[in-house]
């Protein structure tokens, strides 16, 4: 079965876009690119695609290890590429998680995520050095 979504013009350089589970998301670019900057741009998606995918990774894996958590950010700094297409070149992402956990199983679900199951590390890491680090907050 093929899923489809769409990016409706929404004036100026906004677009609606409609995710194949009929979920909307609005979209500029910063004023200095023709846009408002009055939603986030599309790479800036990708980013937020990268460390929510990798967050409910990290979060399944701990729930079935045991791992009970009361906290988990994940937040993302990258570097572009200069020359078109600014495709992202290097992406540090860091979790940072509040409660009783065992380090190691917080580092394995984090491995698990990056190597075998987040679909958006797998994309990214074609043209991205991808890092990470734990933080774990008791």
């Amino acid at each position: 079965m093929q899923n489809t979504m769409t990016a409706t013009w929404a004036g100026g350089m906004r677009f609606v876009h409609r995710s194949a589970s009929g979920h909307a998301v609005v979209t500029d670019t910063p004023a200095d690119q023709g846009g408002l900057g009055s939603a986030a741009s599309p790479m800036e998606l990708v980013i937020l695609g990268l460390i929510g995918c990798t967050g409910v990774d990290v979060a399944s894996i701990l729930h079935k290890m045991k791992q009970s958590f009361e906290s988990l950010e994940v937040a993302a700094t990258y570097e572009r590429a200069a020359d078109h297409p600014r495709v992202y070149t290097r992406i540090h992402v860091t979790y940072t998680l509040r409660g009783d956990l065992d380090l190691k199983k917080v580092r394995r679900a984090v491995e698990l995520s990056e190597k075998t199951y987040c679909s958006v590390t797998a994309m990214l890491r074609g043209t991205a050095e991808i890092t990470s680090e734990v933080r774990i907050n008791p």
